[in-house]
C-alpha cells in the first residue's frame, strides 16, 4: 500500500498563525517550519501581520508543473519508462 503523500499530485498548503515581531520574521519562521516538516520546495502564498504575529499560508511542492511526475513513469529526460 502506498503512503498518502505518494498520492499528492502537486502541492500541500499549510496555514497557521505564528507568534513573531515582524512580517519578515514570520516568513522566516514559516519557511523554517516547513523545512522541519521535511519540505524543501516551499513558497509563501500569504503572510499578514496582525496582533502578536502573522497569519501565514505556505505551499510545499511535491511536484511542480512540468516536472517529471512519479506517477507517469517518466524520468529526467522526459522519456517514458517502458515495460515496468
Amino acid at each position: 500500500m502506498s503512503k498518502a503523500r505518494d498520492r499528492v499530485l502537486d502541492a500541500l498548503d499549510v496555514e497557521t498563525f505564528l507568534l513573531c515581531d515582524t512580517r519578515e520574521e514570520g516568513m522566516e519562521l514559516g519557511l523554517a517550519l516547513m523545512k522541519e516538516l521535511g519540505f524543501d520546495d516551499v513558497d509563501v502564498v500569504f503572510c499578514e501581520q496582525g496582533g502578536p504575529g502573522v497569519r501565514i499560508r505556505l505551499r510545499a511542492y511535491l511536484s511542480r508543473p512540468g516536472s517529471d511526475y512519479p506517477w507517469t513513469g517518466q524520468y529526467d529526460a522526459g522519456e517514458a519508462k517502458i515495460g515496468g
